[in-house]
């Protein structure tokens, strides 16, 4: 979701009309006697609605909501003039997307900012593609980088059979005869370019990494339903990348996800048959708690909560089904870690800021307050939703390098004073 900064939930009148009212009167009368619609109304129920369906189906356009006021050429230099926002006044590496998607460009350090104008000038540090001096409006996000090469890494296109399909995936090569993998999973509404912030780090521990797609992320095949599973169907996917792994020299894998790439990371540690080759995670700004993240997108966009709880019912019901489009009901309990907290036994590390105004940072907290033993929590400030790199990149790259460092250190046996990876020490 890096970058899925527009409200998600956003209601927008009419949208329910083509809803007709027996199907939301025997919803409501289905799921729950009657009563949920009877208290609701047929309007929040249209509203309810129009909530799940937002959530779970892929936004085909994104909104361009940054406005870009003009260009300033120096020589090979480019500065540009932005409408100051909340996100365009923090300090950090960010991306300027434009032209729909088909411009992008890296915005560097600020040098100066008028809050009496309500503007911003930042230095442009690469335009990858797209005219951006004909641009007027944009969205800001943290895919800083375009391909591997952009961070000065070797890749290959690589393809993963998935359900419907090839799923395309970047392969950037580590050290020859390297056997442990790390498999990078983007977040809702983003593409694997999001991962390359966390590249280059990798790349330095010598690990090879597979920086993958996955169903309804534009690049892989579409499910079925053409719907988001919020991490409940999406994990297969990564399973099948770690196949490909396997498949390949690797013995065990270290999963990185961002946002709904987090969910989806705890959901393979959770149902993939190959979990116990999963040896350890870094999950940044993750989902942790979906329940938690959709009440407060309700309130956000000033959604009563009874028909936001009513929307996660449509969500996960049998009957809702229908409605929002799914195959299969989403179970948002199965995906509660802070409830389900004894049950992560892969080391995992999350880095989250504080201030995250997309998926609240406490569950991250708790998680790790709740199994302190396997989860470490990191937080940071000031970086918004899942662009803590994009921040402070040297302080997230050395938290993530000593941290992955101490969990892929050669394995030694406990009392026996063996060998890393010996098996039992012989006394003499």
């Amino acid at each position: 979701m890096d970058s899925a900064q527009a409200a998600l939930t956003a209601p927008a009148t009419g949208q329910g009309n083509a809803m007709t009212l027996r199907a939301k009167w025997t919803l409501g009368g289905i799921i729950a006697g009657g009563t949920a619609a009877a208290l609701l109304g047929a309007g929040s129920s249209a509203l309810a609605l129009y909530f799940a369906r937002r959530v779970l189906t892929p936004a085909r356009v994104r909104a361009a909501d940054q406005e870009i006021l003009a260009v300033i050429k120096e020589g090979r230099e480019q500065q540009v003039i932005l409408a100051a926002t909340p996100e365009t006044t923090h300090d950090g590496t960010y991306s300027l997307f434009f032209d729909g998607g088909a411009g992008h460009a890296r915005i560097g350090r600020i040098l100066s900012y008028s809050p009496a104008e309500r503007t911003v000038l930042r230095e442009v540090e690469a335009v990858y593609s797209g005219n951006l001096e004909a641009a007027a409006r944009g969205w800001w996000g943290g895919a800083t980088y375009q391909f591997p090469s952009d961070v000065g890494l070797a890749f290959e296109d690589a393809g993963i059979e998935v359900e419907g399909g090839t799923a395309p995936a970047w392969l950037i090569p580590g050290e020859p005869g390297a056997e442990t993998w790390a498999i990078m999973v983007h977040g809702r509404g983003a593409t694997r370019q999001e991962c390359l912030r966390g590249a280059r780090v990798v790349h330095e521990l010598g690990l090879p990494n597979l920086l993958v797609s996955y169903r309804n992320d534009g690049l892989a095949p579409a499910a079925f339903d053409g719907r988001y599973g919020l991490g409940s169907t999406e994990w297969r996917d990564v399973d099948a990348a770690i196949s490909f792994a396997l498949a390949r020299g690797a013995k065990d894998v270290v999963l990185f996800g961002w946002s709904m790439g987090g969910a989806i990371c705890l959901q393979t540690a959770d149902l993939s048959e190959h979990r116990q080759v999963i040896r350890a995670m870094v999950l940044d700004a993750p989902v942790i708690d979906w329940v938690n993240v959709l009440a407060h997108h309700a309130e956000l966009n000033r959604i009563p909560s009874a028909v936001g709880r009513y929307g996660q019912l449509m969500m996960g019901h049998k009957v809702g089904r229908r409605l929002t489009g799914l195959a299969a009901p989403v179970d948002l309990k199965s995906m509660d870690w802070v409830s389900r907290a004894v049950e992560l036994r892969t080391p995992t590390l999350i880095v989250h800021s504080v201030d995250d105004e997309y998926v609240p940072y406490q569950p991250s907290a708790l998680l790790a307050e709740k199994n302190p033993d396997v989860v470490t929590f990191e937080p940071f400030e000031g970086a918004r939703h899942a662009k803590e790199w994009n921040a402070d990149p040297v302080r997230w790259e050395g938290l993530v390098r000593a941290w992955l460092q101490q969990q892929l250190a050669p394995r030694v046996n406990p009392g026996m004073g063996g060998s890393p990876d010996s098996g039992p020490g012989v006394p003499t």
